[in-house]
């Protein structure tokens, strides 16, 4: 205890030393004065007295010295007082103070807030027990386009089944659905899913519980509820377990509801994505021939200890070759290979290649700020080469000036480290809205305890490495030749030069390759707004709708249904054209089928023949401007029983067709060996793009939805409805916000209980389809500008600290006859050569570094001359724009004053 309380008193003194200080004094000045006493009683005169007591005494600041050391920690202390020295030095240069600390404060925050969108969405494990051990399974349909591993109706059965591996296993399907019980009807997002899915998360409910795999076999409806959609639609009632909500206008009993911070699945750039959960429980149809080629749905399960992801995927192949064996003959040519990888991977892999760009941006930026603070401190320490010089040659130790060097950068580096958070904090308020949908997780970035701790530990290396160089240029001052220049005349050496000019072409190499990359991106944008979207993008609103099952459960039904609803919206004031097709324009790809053309032969190891089908109601064609190129749209006689018929793009005709007229010509859904009747082409329309502008155009062709069933032949479901879902669009003559009341009034009076979904005009669409490729721009774009900034501060503040180093040399050279113009051109040269160094090396790190934009570019090369030329033109401009001033100054010396100085 003794000991404890030793420490705690040591470490308090570092904070209370001048009252210990004056203490120690007057303990030192009693024993003086007893000595002194004891002198003069034996008869010395007060001065011998005075001189023999401090003879006897000992060195008194030796003496004070060893109660220092035992009184606290001599480390500390003197750090402490090295940190009270700084703070009084800095406290005399306000200008070098807020400079420094602003500088650093952008690049450590910047790093921070970058770092908070790495730690929760990347490094952050997912919000479920143990997650190292969750997987998604899925299949990879051999030969095919699809991105993404998806799973059929009968693989999920087959996976559950057959396969040992896993602990829980189960199948999930994101759905809409129309809730009706709680006022207006409304669509909300939610989440089919085996009774497993549940226990594979292990996550426990808020409130009641899940629904099991047996209420999922039996087809119970039930439903558990999300914690927002139970605050926000049922105002948080406490008895809402055991009451019935009408869902798709079927009552389904709420089991439980789940917490405030669960979510699943994670669908990247969708918060709160699945509003409740309900049974997957799939119908018979679900097992017959066209749900078992329709891959729209996913696994994920949890693997049994020692299990890892390899011999899982071992074991769920088996199990799909099992279900290949039992494909009918018409489907013998599919193959699907069985893919198991962590959900962790699986959620964060579209977030990887923006998040890696982001840290090389801010890295950058964090360069710049760095060089800047080492090349103020540089010249801090040069204009301090005198007192240097003094206290060296006081005896003052080299060691102990390095360590003052650093505890100043330290200090200034903690500093902007701490207005850094602040300044992180705000960008992370105000940019979690702004993230691109690539990144999932959004709601789980935030300011928390490891990117706090990650900010410190940041701005205490940043302070270490900007202050060697500096601290270690200090140490290396000549005392003589420093004393001897009498602290005016005199310029540092050449190394201190080197150091400065080393610097400066560090910060115009770094922010040259900030430049490009916002350069390359800023062209790729432009370049992506000059596509032919290949529709109309004014003047055109569009919403979905889903037909509730229960209500409309005959195909006379759906029809009434739609017929009735195009006749009252082409009856609404403005409306010059309405139709309902099955996909949006612009709002995502719609994957694919396969596809067999008459007489085509596919060459070997070509794949499967894939195309986007779109099915269509009235006059979608003419309400989005799709352009007619050869042949005929349809008509109201291309009914069921008619010729089957369809429209196909200008890309999948030059692909099968090329040279030849499509008029006329064959094809049909599925594989050869499949049993499906021939659709006519009848008519050739341009290419419209189904995702981004900036994505690849698909091959497509069109079909009147009165035909499906029929052309889907041995893959048509029986009693398979048609029409139930679709994409309104109306072209207007009349500005599209104008019209949604009309447009959901017209809706009410074919339906009144029936939602509309995602009102939008194309405008929107267009505009949302950019946002993330937008965002990359204008995020790298402000990153290159911050760094532009930094760098023009940091080169004007070398250039100009150089210029007022020569200001003896200037005067001389124009007292020996110089012109103005001659200085003024010496030191805009000077800065030119060193501009011109640092855009070469610039250029040669931004050709190295630009293949990792490869994936953000549309019709730009990495490499693309013309902005790599026009960046190091922009970057040796603004280098030069920051030695302007400087030179300027310099040649207006007047040589008269400043010789007298000398």
């Amino acid at each position: 205890m003794k000991h404890l309380r030793r420490i705690f008193l040591r470490f308090l003194s570092l904070f209370t030393n001048s009252k210990a200080e004056a203490e120690l004094d007057r303990e030192i000045a009693a024993h003086l004065q007893l000595l002194e006493d004891d002198f003069l009683d034996r008869g010395m005169t007060p001065e011998e007295a005075r001189r023999a007591a401090r003879r006897a005494y000992g060195g008194v600041e030796q003496v004070k010295q060893l109660h220092r050391n035992e009184r606290a920690y001599q480390g500390l202390a003197t750090t402490v007082m090295d940190v009270r020295y700084t703070l009084r030095q800095l406290r005399k240069s306000p200008g070098f103070t807020l400079t420094a600390i602003l500088m650093l404060a952008f690049g450590i925050g910047a790093t921070t807030a970058v770092f908070s969108i790495v730690e929760g969405v990347l490094l952050r494990p997912l919000p479920f027990a143990d997650p190292d051990r969750l997987v998604i399974l899925g299949d990879d349909l051999v030969g095919s386009h699809l991105t993404k591993s998806a799973v059929t109706a009968p693989d999920i059965r087959n996976y559950m089944r057959d396969t040992h591996s896993f602990l829980h296993l189960g199948g999930y399907q994101r759905i809409g659905l129309e809730l009706s019980s709680t006022g207006d009807p409304v669509h909300v997002y939610a989440t089919r899913m085996s009774g497993e899915v549940f226990p594979t998360l292990a996550v426990a409910p808020l409130m009641g519980r899940w629904f099991t795999q047996l209420e999922d076999d039996q087809h119970q409806l039930v439903a558990v509820l999300s914690y927002s959609m139970w605050r926000e639609r049922f105002h948080g009632d406490e008895k809402i377990l055991g009451t019935k909500i009408l869902l798709d206008r079927k009552p389904y009993l709420v089991v439980g509801v789940m917490p405030r911070d669960f979510e699943f699945p994670l669908v990247p750039g969708h918060v709160n994505n699945s509003e409740l959960w309900v049974p997957l429980s799939p119908q018979p149809e679900e097992f017959t021939a066209g749900y078992a080629a329709s891959w729209n749905s996913r696994m994920v399960g949890r693997l049994k200890p020692g299990i890892t992801p390899a011999q899982a995927q071992s074991d769920a192949q088996r199990a799909a070759e099992d279900t290949m064996r039992n494909y009918p003959g018409f489907m013998r040519s599919l193959r699907i290979q069985s893919e198991v990888k962590l959900l962790h991977e699986d959620t964060v892999a579209q977030a990887r290649p923006l998040v890696h760009t982001l840290l090389i941006a801010v890295a950058i930026v964090l360069l710049i700020a760095c060089a800047n603070l080492a090349g103020l401190l540089l010249v801090r320490s040069i204009r301090r080469r005198r007192e240097i010089a003094v206290r060296l040659a006081l005896g003052a130790r080299a060691a102990m000036l390095l360590r003052q060097a650093m505890v100043e950068s330290l200090v200034l580096s903690i500093a902007g480290g701490l207005v850094g958070l602040a300044f992180a904090a705000a960008c992370i308020r105000i940019g979690i809205s702004l993230l691109p949908e690539t990144l999932p997780r959004i709601q789980e970035i935030s300011l928390d305890w490891p990117v706090i701790v990650f900010a410190l530990v940041l701005a205490v290396l940043t302070g270490l490495v900007c202050g060697l160089a500096p601290a270690f240029a200090a140490i290396r001052t000549s005392v003589n030749e420093t004393l001897k220049e009498g602290g005016r005349t005199g310029t540092p050496g050449s190394g201190h030069g080197r150091l400065r000019s080393t610097l400066v072409v560090a910060e115009i190499a770094v922010a040259l390759v900030l430049l490009t990359a916002s350069g390359l991106l800023l062209r790729s944008f432009e370049k992506m707004r000059q596509v032919d979207l290949g529709f109309r993008v004014d003047h055109t609103l569009s919403a979905f709708y889903v037909l509730p099952q229960k209500r409309y459960a005959t195909q006379s039904a759906i029809d009434n249904f739609t017929d009735t609803l195009l006749r009252n919206l082409r009856q609404l004031p403005g409306v010059k054209a309405a139709g309902i097709s099955s996909f949006r324009p612009a709002g995502g790809d719609a994957g694919g089928i396969a596809i067999t053309v008459e007489g085509h032969v596919p060459q070997k190891g070509a794949g499967l023949s894939m195309a986007t089908v779109s099915l269509m109601q009235g006059d979608p064609f003419q309400a989005l401007g799709i352009r007619l190129l050869r042949g005929r749209f349809f008509t109201e006689s291309d009914k069921a029983d008619s010729q089957l018929v369809a429209i196909v793009n200008r890309k999948l005709a030059e692909h099968f067709w090329p040279g030849q007229d499509p008029i006329g010509k064959r094809l049909r859904r599925g594989m050869p060996e499949t049993p499906t009747p021939w659709l006519t082409v009848v008519g050739v329309v341009d290419d419209v793009k189904l995702g981004s502008p900036d994505s690849a155009t698909s091959e497509q062709f069109y079909q009147p939805v009165t035909q499906q069933v029929v052309s889907e032949g041995a893959f048509a479901s029986a009693g398979e409805l048609t029409g139930t879902y679709g994409c309104i669009v109306l072209h207007t003559d009349i500005p599209p916000e104008q019209l949604e009341n009309s447009f959901r009034a017209a809706v009410r009076n074919t339906d009144p209980q029936l939602p509309l979904v995602e009102m939008q005009s194309m405008e929107q669409v267009i505009s949302d389809s950019e946002a993330p490729r937008l965002f990359n721009t204008v995020l790298i774009s402000a990153f290159a500008m911050i760094a532009l900034l930094l760098s023009v501060l940091g080169i004007y503040s070398v250039i100009a600290f150089s210029v007022a180093l020569r200001e003896q040399e200037m005067a001389i050279r124009m007292a020996l006859g110089c012109q103005r113009q001659g200085v003024l051109q010496l030191v805009l040269t000077s800065a030119a050569k060193l501009g011109a160094i640092g855009c070469l090396l610039g250029l040669l790190a931004a050709t190295a570094v630009s293949h990792l934009l490869r994936s953000f570019l549309f019709g730009v090369s990495p490499f693309d001359p013309l902005v790599l030329m026009l960046s190091a033109l922009a970057m040796l401009l603004f280098a030069l724009a920051a030695s302007a001033l400087p030179a300027t100054r310099a040649a207006k010396i007047d040589p008269m004053i400043a010789l007298r100085g000398d």
